[in-house]
């Protein structure tokens, strides 16, 4: 008759030894996850139960209306459905050109360039930028009376635009800057994705006969799918939420314009809290827009999917 041996009794160091294998890595992870939990999932969630009641600041009542916030906003508050038509056209107006200058402007860094680091660093200035400063700016650029724009086109015979009082005036003027703000953050990224392409496969594309034009698009655009699908998900998500560029290009109000003609969504969320001081609503348009996001952010990563599929 046989008898097992018993299992040896372990060591206080080796049970920490076990104990640190398989709880260090989730400690090491959770600070983030505690965080995301703190300023992220609570402020969703108590924003969602806001959403659901007539609250106002400054008064401690409230009461559950269900749905007619979100009822409000879409079917009697004009403003909030000028505003998603004001954020969709800037973002298309802004993203697309956006997307393409910034590819080409980094497949011009990947050449053998003189002091690369230079034009890296060059490229970088609008980002570091004042936001105030950048208002100036293009205010001075894309002014009624004395704007650069204005007097370029009266050089050639053309009256002048007065650009904020035209609803696609005033987006093709916020979408400029915008583009001038964000392009360079938008080139490195693609830039350094392009550096880590193999040179092999340009090699062997020159001795097939290929041309830089087909080696770009036969290459170096299939090769960028991954960093071109976070960069058209970034920018879907910056553009929809714009904020800081109307309220500059209104000099520092929330209105939009006199007509709302260039009024985003983030805009009227904040206007409604700041002006009119209804919690319950500001926080259903943020719902909302959340939304919104959502389905833009969707579409423009099948759409990607689909092209990049195809090339």
């Amino acid at each position: 008759m046989t008898t097992r041996n018993a299992a040896p009794r372990l060591t206080l160091r080796e049970r920490l030894n076990r104990a640190d294998v398989k709880i260090t890595p989730y400690a090491l992870v959770s600070p983030y996850f505690i965080l995301f939990a703190l300023f992220g999932v609570f402020p969703m969630a108590y924003t969602l139960y806001a959403s659901l009641h007539e609250w106002k600041l400054g008064n401690a009542e409230r009461t559950f209306v269900g749905l007619d916030n979100y009822e409000f906003l879409l079917t009697t508050y004009d403003r909030f459905n000028w505003s998603v038509v004001n954020t969709l056209g800037m973002f298309i107006m802004a993203t697309v050109p956006q997307i393409v200058c910034a590819m080409m402007v980094a497949n011009a860094l990947n050449k053998r360039l003189r002091r690369p680091m230079m034009w890296r660093m060059l490229i970088l200035a609008p980002i570091v930028t004042s936001v105030v400063a950048v208002g100036v700016i293009f205010a001075r650029i894309w002014g009624a009376e004395y704007g650069m724009v204005n007097g370029a086109l009266e050089l050639i015979g053309i009256d002048g635009i007065d650009w904020q009082t035209g609803r696609l005036s005033s987006w093709l003027a916020i979408s400029s800057m915008v583009d001038w703000r964000w392009m360079g953050y938008n080139s490195l990224i693609f830039l350094a994705a392009m550096q880590t392409i193999p040179r092999n496969l340009y090699e062997a594309a020159t001795v097939d006969g290929a041309t830089p034009r087909q080696q770009f698009w036969k290459i170096t655009i299939p090769q960028l799918k991954p960093v071109l699908i976070f960069t058209v998900f970034v920018s879907s998500v910056g553009g929809m939420t714009l904020f800081v560029e109307p309220m500059m290009f209104g000099s520092g109000r929330l209105n939009g314009g006199a007509d709302g003609q260039f009024q985003t969504t983030a805009m009227v969320l904040v206007d409604i809290l700041r002006t009119h001081g209804n919690y319950g609503i500001s926080a259903a348009a943020g719902w909302l827009l959340f939304a919104v996001i959502g389905i833009v952010a969707a579409i423009n990563f099948l759409v990607v999917n689909r092209i990049q599929g195809n090339k």
